[in-house]
């Protein structure tokens, strides 16, 4: 037995290259083979199975695959759960899940029904609770409303009184000396004084209702924080390797800045957020990696290959374009495939009051005139020389 060295290895890589297989493919053959003891005939064997799967799994030319990518996804989608999921022991903190997740991608809203980031933290911030609270402290958004347990209307002095609770404000991090600072704007042409743990703004303003107003803006102020993370949970990383925060709520662009934060794993499931911040490659493998992870949890296996063609058609012009009537289906060039989809009336009014042409060059637009369609068989013309025909038909009669 003749074991591989480096120089057969390159030879039979190089054969298998010539023979059509992609680069990329052959590297990760050389990566995984490297360092593995192998004799020349298990070699063969491997680099002959990679030669018979890669070419089994080759599209057939004319083969219509975004037909089979949307059967492919939406053939499991009617087997997936409607359910929101709720995270242990913590209200209202949900992530939408199944079919209205993947909806929510495909129709690329502009904003998710539950925002969400999962936040990882550079070392040593992840290594322990107590470090990694720090980083939590810092990013969620605590509102006055939450540290205090009420805020008081004097109608004799016509003044709002504050009264925080000094142990939530130590928990979170928040001196209760720079609370005057940050409510000053609320004080308009009055004063703003601290008493013990009670704020007393006098906002020079003797009327109930304008009073009441700037109570409630008060109550809403963001003390600390970023906008927008209403919510962080502290939790251990799947391989509990590491503490990760999980927020409801997304702001990626202020999350970034903090300082502790491994920007280069950080994740939201916002993806027009990811595409403002990123760019269209990034948002494009945010839908990948969204779409496959619903698929996941709901235990179904779809190839990836029609999640591929999916998130490839709403990116490829450059911005996140959704699969309905107002992106891909409702911007096709051909009249009859508009129509067929949705809001058939408009649509054949609109084309008629602007004189469309119609080429009859897709496939809804042929299956409603019933002609033959151009997939397949259908793709190729064949031509008949009548003549000729007669002539080879004559010559086999004189035979």
């Amino acid at each position: 037995m003749v074991k591989v060295t480096p120089k057969i290895l390159e030879e039979r890589l190089k054969v298998l290259l010539d023979d059509g297989i992609p680069g990329d493919l052959i590297e990760k053959i050389r990566e995984k083979v490297k360092d593995v003891d192998l004799e020349e005939e298990q070699l063969e064997y491997l680099l002959n199975k990679v030669f018979i799967n890669y070419n089994n799994s080759l599209m057939e030319a004319n083969e219509p695959c975004g037909t089979v990518a949307a059967q492919s996804i939406g053939e499991p989608g009617t087997q997936m759960t409607l359910r929101t999921f709720h995270y242990a022991g913590v209200e209202e903190f949900s992530v939408t899940q199944g079919l209205p997740r993947l909806i929510e991608i495909v129709d690329a809203r502009r904003f998710p029904s539950t925002p969400q980031m999962t936040i990882y933290l550079e070392e040593p911030y992840n290594k322990t609770e107590e470090e990694a609270i720090k980083v939590h402290n810092r990013i969620e958004q605590i509102r006055i409303e939450q540290i205090t347990h009420d805020v008081d209307l004097d109608f004799v002095n016509w003044q709002i009184h504050i009264n925080l609770i000094p142990e939530i404000c130590e928990k979170k991090g928040i001196e209760i000396e720079q609370i005057p600072e940050i409510l000053k704007r609320y004080k308009k042409k009055g004063t703003i004084k601290r008493e013990g743990n009670t704020i007393i703004i006098d906002p020079g303003i003797e009327d109930l209702q304008s009073l009441q107003k700037l109570r409630e803006k008060i109550l809403k102020k963001v003390v600390k924080g970023i906008r927008g993370v209403k919510r962080g949970l502290l939790t251990p990383s799947d391989n509990n390797e590491e503490w990760v925060i999980k927020t409801e709520g997304t702001n990626m662009q202020g999350v970034i800045q903090i300082d502790g934060v491994d920007t280069t794993r950080t994740v939201s499931n916002h993806i027009h957020e990811i595409e403002k911040l990123y760019g269209i490659e990034a948002a494009r493998k945010m839908i990948i990696t969204e779409a496959q992870k619903v698929l996941e949890q709901q235990g179904l296996d779809v190839d990836l290959r029609h999640l591929l063609i999916l998130s490839d058609l709403m990116c490829h012009t450059g911005s996140i374009q959704s699969i309905g009537r107002h992106g891909i289906s409702g911007s096709k060039s051909s009249v009859f495939a508009r129509a067929a989809f949705e809001v058939t009336v408009n649509q054949l009014l609109d084309a008629g009051l602007y004189g469309e042409e119609e080429r009859l060059l897709g496939i809804p637009e042929n299956v409603i005139i019933g002609q033959v369609i151009p997939i397949g068989t259908g793709r190729t013309s064949i031509m008949f020389d009548l003549d000729r025909n007669l002539e080879i038909l004559k010559k086999k009669g004189k035979n």
